[in-house]
């Protein structure tokens, strides 16, 4: 019975095995591809993001090594901020005193008022008395000098009092400018991914805009090829694509058509064969989904070589269905990595 069920499994693998070969045989990709169909070497890539200082400083500490996955958010580094700090305590002390001014300019303010009214007070009675001849015109002409001046008094009052509130939203911008500051030395992930490179060590002093980190951003991960004048213009954005890599020859990756190059260009230096470098090609992008990438964000590499499928569009407008075997099948989840490769030294494929 067991010799029985192993010549059945030897029988089973035989076929498999021939399965395949006659694939790669007849239904594989070979030489030109099918009538609707166009097809370009690439390599899976994604976007590599600068982690930079905004501010000249020193490397306080590096949370991540080369090789780690962030999500967005996560704090990657963080710059020494005591120069800031103390910078900090000073503007908070200067606003509480620029406050306190206000307060003395609007007592300075109410003082002003209460003189006004007293000035007029008494020019009323002057005025009046100055009717009954009780006083000399002399007199009463002080008495409106004096409400004039303290007219004028309250007026410097209530300025002085409003450049002080002013001052207050100077220092407390300051402030905030500086508060910013250190906030800007806590350096964040901008987006999932994959730190690349470690370009700074803790205790170096950068300038301005200087580089910390590389991140290799997973966020949008794609492959781009390159396609003849008469095949580029007949692809359609939006469009299904495939993406067969190299290490994974039995899986299809389905992708997306979301760039066409508007002009033509010289054939990059991957195409090898002389024909086809003689020639203008496009180029073309195709998105592998964001969600396959984000459910497999950990196995995922750039740099890995492959093939890009695309659907070209007829004469009338419509475009072939995808047939059985002209790629392998596709990969609704992927049950071994999306891509494989060391992801360190090839990671942007340029």
């Amino acid at each position: 019975m067991s010799r029985r069920i192993s010549i059945v499994i030897a029988v089973m693998l035989l076929a498999a095995l021939v399965g395949y070969a006659l694939w790669k045989v007849f239904l594989a990709p070979s030489g030109l591809p099918p009538e609707g169909f166009a097809r370009g070497n690439g390599r899976i890539e994604a976007d590599l993001v600068d982690i930079s200082t905004r501010l000249p400083g020193r490397v306080a500490s590096i949370m991540v090594q080369e090789g780690d996955l962030v999500a967005v958010g996560d704090i990657l580094a963080v710059m020494d901020t005591t120069e800031l700090e103390a910078q900090k305590a000073r503007a908070e002390a200067a606003v509480a005193s620029a406050r306190a001014a206000v307060a003395v300019a609007g007592a300075g303010s109410a003082r002003a008022e209460a003189n006004l009214a007293l000035a007029n007070s008494e020019l009323a009675r002057a005025e009046t008395l100055g009717e009954r001849d009780v006083i000399s015109r002399e007199n009463l002409d002080i008495r409106r000098t004096q409400a004039q001046v303290e007219k004028a008094g309250l007026a410097a009052a209530r300025a002085e009092a409003l450049a002080r509130e002013r001052a207050v939203d100077a220092e407390i911008a300051n402030l905030r400018e500086i508060e910013a500051r250190i906030a800007d030395s806590t350096l964040y992930a901008p987006q999932a991914g994959r730190i690349l490179y470690r370009l700074a060590q803790p205790g170096e002093v950068l300038g301005s805009g200087g580089k910390v980190l590389t991140l290799v951003s997973l966020g949008n991960v794609y492959m781009e090829f390159f396609l003849p004048a008469g095949a580029a213009p007949r692809v359609q954005l939006g469009d299904e694509a495939r993406i067969v890599v190299d290490v994974m020859p039995g899986i299809a990756v389905p992708a997306t058509v979301s760039f066409v190059a508007p002009q033509a260009q010289f054939t990059p230096k991957q195409v090898e064969t002389i024909e086809e470098r003689e020639s203008l090609m496009f180029r073309i992008r195709v998105r592998i989904p964001p969600q396959m990438v984000q459910a497999h964000i950990s196995q995922v590499k750039t740099g890995v070589r492959g093939v890009a499928w695309v659907r070209l569009v007829g004469a009338d407008g419509t475009m072939p269905d995808w047939p059985e075997g002209l790629t392998p099948p596709v990969a609704a989840t992927l049950p071994v990595p999306l891509a494989a490769g060391d992801g360190a030294g090839d990671e942007t494929g340029k």
